[in-house]
């Protein structure tokens, strides 16, 4: 069963009023603006939305804790057990996130599936390095289409060269992702699937929050 802490840190997507992803909390977050009245539970049910208080929700833990306990991340202590919701609803927020996908290491890990863009075996983050495809002595600049995921012996072997000029080729060409890389790998499990209905790639744009 889920412990307390890694229950209160899984991912709980956050809409606006009108339904529209804004961002993405932990379940402590999620949890205090449900105690707080700002947002309601949506729950995809057969097909259908569902919403919940944090009353009303935290009624049904019995019922899911019996016949959905798979299907839900939970916060437990002595005294009760809560199904961590995977999205909730702001009642009074209608703005809509800025387009911007912050550029950084980890999300330049996600974009390229923690994989060495030269050699294409996959690392752990400690065993990676990001790589200036045109080196910054030859003018190469921080960008998204600049930086790529190298391991460090490949980095080392290209040093301060182009692919080109040390004879290596990259798997693929480096690109800004239209929406946050770490978010497409939590759409890749099971868990997240009800996420899909509110992401739309035309702005979906900002970033995890740990």
């Amino acid at each position: 069963m889920t412990t307390l802490a890694s229950g209160l840190d899984a991912k709980v997507l956050v809409l606006n009023r009108v339904f529209a992803a804004v961002r993405v909390v932990d379940a402590r977050r999620a949890f205090t603006m449900l105690v707080k009245d700002i947002a309601e539970v949506v729950s995809i049910e057969n097909g259908s939305y569902a919403s919940y208080s944090f009353a009303t929700w935290a009624e049904a833990a019995a019922y899911q804790h019996e016949h959905e306990r798979d299907q839900h991340d939970w916060v437990t202590t002595s005294r009760f057990a809560i199904a961590v919701p995977k999205i909730v609803r702001l009642l009074g927020y209608d703005r809509f996130p800025r387009e911007h996908v912050k550029l950084n290491r980890r999300n330049i890990y996600a974009r390229d599936g923690s994989r060495c863009q030269y050699c294409g075996k996959h690392f752990s983050t400690r065993e990676l390095t990001l790589d200036h495809v045109r080196p910054r002595v030859q003018g190469g600049e921080n960008s998204w289409v600049n930086l790529v995921c190298a391991c460090v012996k490949c980095n080392a072997r290209k040093g301060g060269r182009t692919p080109e000029q040390a004879g290596m080729r990259l798997m693929r060409q480096p690109v800004k992702p239209k929406r946050n890389p770490a978010i497409t790998i939590r759409l890749g499990s099971p868990k997240y699937q009800s996420w899909k209905a509110f992401l739309d790639e035309a702005y979906w744009t900002v970033e995890l929050v740990d």
